[in-house]
Formats: C-alpha cells, sequence, structure tokens
C-alpha cells in the first residue's frame, strides 16, 4: 500500500473518529452549566458538586491502564467499543438516578470515556508507523480530533444549557446517553480494526497492584475531602498507595511484557509529557466546576460570582472551549513552525498567564471570560499535544499505553485538583439556611493552583531533548549531525 493510500484511509478513519470525539465533547459540555440544578435537585450543596468529578475521575484513573494495554493487544477499535457500551448504559443510568448515590454511581461510570481519545490516536498511530512522516500525521489527526472534542463541548454546553430552562429535568439529562448510543453503532458499523495487534497476556499482577494504589490515594483524597486535612485514615490511604509503586515497578521491570513499560516512562522524552499531562489534569479536569459554580454565584447576595443562569454560564463555557479548539487547531501548525517541544512549553505557560489573570480579574464576565480565553489556547493545544507526543516516542506494541498514560495521569491529577478545590470552597464558605455557594477565597485558591501547576509543567518540559516527537524528515540534516 503506498504511502498517499495510507494517508487518505488514515483520514477517512479520522473523520469518523471525530464523530466519537464530538460525543465526548457533548458529555464533558453537556452538564457543566446544569451542575448547579442537578445540585438542588439531589439536594446538596455547590461544593459536593466536586463529588461528581472526583468520583468520575477515580474509576477512570483505574480503567485507563486496563484499557490501554488491552488495545495494543486485542485491537484498539475493540476497547472504543466497550467502553462506549459502558459510557452508553452509565448515561442512561444517570438520567432517572432517584439519590445522591446512585447519580453519583452512574456518573462515575460514565467515565468510561475518557479511554476514547487516547485509544484512537494509538489506532491512528498503528495505521501510520513505519511513514517517514508518522508523527506530524498524527499531530495532525490529534488536532483535528481535538477540535471535534471541543465543538462538542461547545454544542453540548449551549444544548445543556437552553435545554435547562425549558423541559423537566431526568429529560435533559437522557439527551447525551441517546448521542452515546448513536456513536456505539457508528464504531460498529464504520471503524475499521488497526492493522497490528501485539497480543500475549494481559499483566494481571501489575494490574492489580497498580488498581491497588490507584484506589488507595483517590481514596485517601475522598476522605480528605469528606474529614478535612486532619483525617490519619486519608493521609494513610494516601501514603500506601504511594507505597504500593515500589512493588509495581518492581515487577514491571521483571515483565517480559508487562503493563506498563518502566524503562519507556523513564526516558528523557517520555517522563516529562506524563508530568505534564498530570500537572496540566488539575487545570482542564479539575477546575471545570468551581467554574460552572462561580458563574452562578449570586453576586448581589455573596458580593461574589456572575450572576449567570444556565443559559449565559453555557455561553461563558462555549466561548472558553471554542478556545480549546482553536489551540488544538493551531497546535500542529506552530509545532512545524517552532517545533513540538517549544509549542508544548508555551502552551503551558498561557494556561499559566490565563488562570493567573484570573485571580485579580474576576469581577464582570469580561474579565472571567478574556483569562479564559488566554488558558483555553493552551489547555486545547495541550489536549491534542500530550498524547501524540507520547505515540511518537513509544516503542512498538506500546502505543496506547503511552497514550494512555498521558490520561492516567491527567485523571490522578484531575482528581488531586478536585479534592483540593473541593476543600478550598467550602472553607470559610458563607453559613445558613438557604447558602450554597463556595468561598471566594476557595475560588482564589483554585486558579492559583491551576496557574502554578501550569507553570511546574512548562518547567518540566524543559527537560526534553530539542528535537523529540519530531519526524526524521522535519530535522535538518545538520540537526541530525549534531543528535549524532
Amino acid at each position: 500500500m503506498s504511502d498517499r493510500t495510507v494517508k487518505v484511509s488514515v483520514m477517512g478513519v479520522v473523520g469518523l473518529l471525530a464523530v466519537i470525539e464530538f460525543t465526548s465533547g457533548v458529555l464533558q459540555g453537556y452538564y457543566t452549566p446544569l451542575l448547579t440544578d442537578i445540585a438542588r435537585h439531589l439536594e446538596i450543596h455547590d461544593a459536593d458538586v466536586n463529588w461528581f468529578e472526583g468520583a468520575q475521575l477515580m474509576v477512570s484513573a483505574l480503567i485507563i491502564p486496563a484499557f490501554a494495554k488491552l488495545g495494543d493487544m486485542v485491537g484498539h477499535r475493540r476497547m472504543l467499543l466497550i467502553s462506549t457500551a459502558v459510557t452508553a448504559v452509565a448515561g442512561l443510568a444517570v438520567a432517572v438516578a432517584p439519590t445522591f448515590l446512585t447519580f453519583l454511581i452512574a456518573w462515575a461510570f460514565q467515565g468510561f470515556y475518557v479511554v476514547w481519545l487516547p485509544l484512537e490516536i494509538a489506532l491512528i498511530f498503528s495505521y501510520t508507523r513505519g511513514l517517514p512522516n508518522a508523527a506530524s500525521l498524527t499531530r495532525r489527526a490529534a488536532a483535528l480530533l481535538v477540535a471535534a472534542l471541543e465543538l462538542g463541548a461547545i454544542a453540548g454546553a449551549l444544548a445543556g444549557g437552553a435545554l435547562g430552562e425549558s423541559l423537566p429535568l431526568w429529560l435533559v439529562l437522557l439527551v447525551p446517553a441517546i448521542v452515546v448510543v448513536i456513536c456505539f453503532f457508528v464504531i460498529l458499523f464504520g471503524v475499521k480494526e488497526g492493522p497490528v495487534q501485539t497480543g500475549g497476556r494481559l499483566d494481571s499482577r501489575g494490574l492489580v497492584i497498580l488498581s491497588l494504589s490507584l484506589v488507595a490515594v483517590t481514596g485517601g483524597l475522598s476522605f480528605l475531602r469528606l474529614n478535612g486535612v486532619g483525617d490519619p485514615l486519608a493521609w494513610g490511604l494516601i501514603a500506601l498507595g504511594a507505597v504500593l509503586l515500589v512493588p509495581f515497578v518492581l515487577v514491571e521491570l521483571r515483565m517480559a511484557d508487562p503493563l506498563i513499560d518502566i524503562r519507556m516512562l523513564a526516558k528523557p522524552e517520555m517522563w516529562p509529557v506524563q508530568l505534564t499531562a498530570g500537572l496540566f489534569g488539575m487545570s482542564v479536569l479539575g477546575a471545570q466546576g468551581p467554574l460552572s459554580t462561580f458563574a452562578r454565584t449570586d453576586r448581589e447576595t455573596y458580593g461574589y460570582g456572575l450572576s449567570a443562569g444556565s443559559g449565559l454560564a453555557s455561553i461563558l463555557i462555549g466561548a472558553y472551549v471554542l478556545s480549546l479548539a482553536v489551540g488544538a487547531l493551531l497546535f500542529p501548525l506552530v509545532a512545524r513552525l517552532i517545533n513540538p517541544r517549544r509549542t508544548l512549553i508555551g502552551a503551558s505557560l498561557l494556561v499559566a498567564v490565563g488562570y493567573g489573570l484570573l485571580i485579580p480579574l474576576h469581577g464582570s464576565m469580561i474579565e472571567v471570560l478574556t483569562s479564559l480565553i488566554v488558558a483555553g489556547i493552551g489547555s486545547g493545544a495541550l489536549v491534542a499535544a500530550l498524547p501524540s507526543a507520547a505515540a511518537s516516542v513509544a516503542p512498538f506494541g506500546q502505543t496506547g499505553v503511552a497514550t494512555g498514560l498521558t490520561n492516567t495521569t491527567k485523571t490522578l491529577g484531575g482528581a488531586i485538583a478536585s479534592c483540593i478545590f473541593g476543600l478550598a470552597l467550602f472553607s470559610g464558605a458563607p453559613t445558613g439556611d438557604e447558602a450554597t455557594a463556595g468561598s471566594l477565597s476557595g475560588y482564589i485558591i483554585v486558579w492559583s493552583v491551576c496557574a502554578g501547576s501550569a507553570l511546574l509543567a512548562a518547567i518540566a518540559l524543559l527537560v526534553v531533548p530539542k528535537q523529540a516527537f519530531r519526524d526524521a524528515q522535519e530535522i535538518a540534516p545538520a540537526e541530525t549531525s549534531a543528535l549524532r
């Protein structure tokens, strides 16, 4: 098969996968303007909305390593189908869940959609592997997929905000589940499996140890949020999760076909990418709930917030998500001009600047929107860049694992941030029978953590070799000689 034929085939696959990412975007954007309505329906405090993110992130962190490895072993399309089916069933349960607990469980299992993007990028890279421009093709495909994701988030946010003001809540919540069902059949009848599966056996021992570690850490974070920073059980669980990583690493180093290739992870072109994903997850996953509740907070009652209804909140979120789409589409163009490493660093700095601006500038819709657009452009570039960068430096048979790791670490970062943000918003919150808002000091902490974590990511990326993530044809002959 010629290179041109492969490129045409890849673009056809990307078109179908864009439908899946559009659906993923709908799931990520649709509920955001409705979070306050859901909180009132379930009779919970605004700060308790962070439980939704925390529970979903915990489930996501558990399933990504297994699904990523199984994708390499038995087929990325097959694992896409399974994860979509679980997401659809969970979405239907969300719409009819009668209590906070049942809603939380259904919401958590809806988090299976987080494996879609890494599986899709691994599938694309399996088609392009061997081509001289595989890395740049994957970057362009990732940018298109992320743009579709963000457009879906815009459509979801606008639809959620509009429908939330005119329909019963259960019917509003049923819409995204129907969209996921449609997505399942798109994969079933439209997407073909990649050309190579490695086969073999799943490293069950490594998976069990890693799962126990993740459960301990995320469980400890949940207890911290529930009982406060003085809870010894919470810190004990977090410490146990960290300690369990030691036997996990030892087991993986002895395995011929490990769940996670530790030697791959230790490479200077890989570990900064994974660290960046974790730090970036604190803002892109952990800060969305606080953003929605801050916009919906009544300024006349509490002295801060934007007093936005669900419709106006959806417009704010839609504009932010549009900036993510712009950032994703700009990523491959800028990477070609100044190289992928510098683009990753620049994107991280934009996120840091955007959230940093929110600390003093949050008194009006224009101020908040301007800050979020700056952060959004950087965030969109990172969403596209991180899995494609990991895929480009992964060894054969580890593409799904490498791209999946970016989502695992991003999810863990989001889980940690969700816990911190929940505690921060409760601390100093207004009191009284009718008070439901988080504290202003808590929101300042949210934005400070997001800015600081992005700045740390930019610093970590300085370690990456200058020519990492590039095609051989993108490196000038003089640069190639210098590398030798």
